[in-house]
């Protein structure tokens, strides 16, 4: 018997999208979080009806699936923005202003650490370490990585994104 699941946006997700990979690995034990990381590159998060139907699939209980995803801060339950910034809080960014940039992106962007704007373009998420401590402080916006940042410097790359979108 299926059942109805429905992430928080009330929309229910194509699972069908996720066969292949479950078709790959729902049997080979410990592959739950590269199921996760492959569900969450089709969605761009991990809506809960994705859960639910990944323990279906593999046969791991719905409190596994959730633990580990809430786990790993690699996981998202929220549809993000065009553009995901995450900002680096490590100890080198930390010294060398990254608190200033985080609050000069939470101006420019109308938004908190966590959030996306309403326009959907931009999200926000600090995190604890970019591997990037030569270049502090730093935010990676999907896979560009942009360093020695400054307040300004970080109001101006958003502002530049922003324009491509015109």
């Amino acid at each position: 018997m299926e059942k109805e699941f429905c992430c928080t946006c009330g929309s229910k997700s194509d699972l069908t999208l996720l066969e292949p990979v479950l078709a790959k690995y729902a049997s080979v034990p410990g592959s739950l979080i590269t199921i996760l990381q492959h569900a969450q590159d089709i969605y761009g998060y991990l809506p809960t009806d994705v859960l639910w139907h990944v323990a279906e699939k593999t046969g791991i209980k719905p409190a596994k699936v959730l633990g580990v995803a809430t786990f790993y801060t690699q996981f998202r339950f929220k549809p993000v923005g065009k553009y995901l910034i995450l900002l680096c809080q490590g100890t080198a960014c930390h010294v060398n202003g990254a608190k200033l940039v985080e609050a000069a992106l939470e101006e420019e962007l109308g938004i908190k650490d966590g959030d996306t704007t309403d326009d959907g373009l931009f999200s926000l998420k600090t995190v604890a370490c970019l591997g990037c401590c030569s270049l502090s402080p730093v935010m990676m916006i999907n896979d560009e990585t942009y360093g020695s940042l400054t307040p300004s410097k970080a109001k101006e790359i958003i502002r530049e994104l922003r324009g491509k979108q015109a």
